[in-house]
């Protein structure tokens, strides 16, 4: 049977990390849970600790310190890698991410996809208890890195998603330079441009019921400057690019 290792980072997340575990164990057999935990003040670690202590599946990654999203999901790649697993699952500890959607998810990737994406930007797809300041927000987000990157991904900020690990293993993971939720922008569209297939599912985003976000106005401007970079980038090698050769 085919094995998918599902990585949650954490950092503070003691009132949501147990029931998040449990219900991703649940929604597929075909799933393991790595839990990285970036040195969580709150405990949040040693729960973790005690779940995989009962739990074969479950296995938790310490890190000193607050170290970041992006490299968070980089360590939990070649965790993936090592351990032999078809897929990687990036997944989030704060109960936004649904877990039943795990297995249509999973059979996209059986189907032959690199890569698949759980898309609140489509039909099927939807936010739930999201004020409309946070709304407009992602939509701009999402629309902001589309045009420039000129992606067809429906929802590239979505940080809901599963990759091949062949695919992991043939990139360059050091060569990822984003941090924050940028990281999800960066490596979709790698994905893309290197012509991979991929396949975007509907899901119901619910916005996080205990604990604090991690958004800051850090990310936010991490985020933007890269995305305009790589876009203008991109548009510049285009711009040099030799004209192909007719016949």
């Amino acid at each position: 049977m085919s094995r998918a290792l599902v990585i949650v980072p954490t950092y503070n997340e003691r009132e949501n990390v147990e029931s998040i575990v449990h219900r991703v164990l649940d929604a597929d057999r075909r799933v393991d849970v790595l839990v990285v935990d970036d040195g969580s003040p709150d405990g949040t670690g040693a729960i973790a600790d005690r779940i995989a202590s009962s739990d074969p599946r479950v296995r938790v990654l310490h890190r000193e310190g607050k170290l970041g999203l992006g490299s968070a999901y980089v360590a939990g790649f070649r965790d993936a890698i090592t351990g032999g697993y078809d897929w990687a699952f990036e997944f989030d500890a704060d109960g936004s991410h649904p877990p039943e959607r795990l297995p249509e998810m999973l059979d996209a990737l059986e189907g032959g996809a690199a890569l698949v994406i759980g898309t609140r930007w489509m039909p099927g797809g939807r936010t739930e208890n999201w004020p409309l300041r946070r709304r407009i927000l992602s939509r701009g987000a999402s629309i902001y890195a589309r045009t420039l990157l000129r992606s067809r991904l429906r929802d590239i900020t979505a940080g809901y998603r599963g990759y091949r690990v062949a695919l992991l293993e043939s990139v360059d993971l050091d060569a990822i330079r984003s941090n924050g939720y940028c990281f999800q922008i960066e490596t979709a569209w790698l994905v893309e441009r290197l012509g991979h297939r991929i396949v975007e599912v509907p899901i119901t985003f619910v916005e996080r019921a205990e604990g604090a976000s991690k958004m800051s106005i850090g990310i936010v401007v991490e985020a933007i400057w890269r995305v305009l970079a790589w876009g203008i980038g991109s548009r510049l090698r285009d711009l040099h690019r030799p004209p192909a050769a007719t016949h």
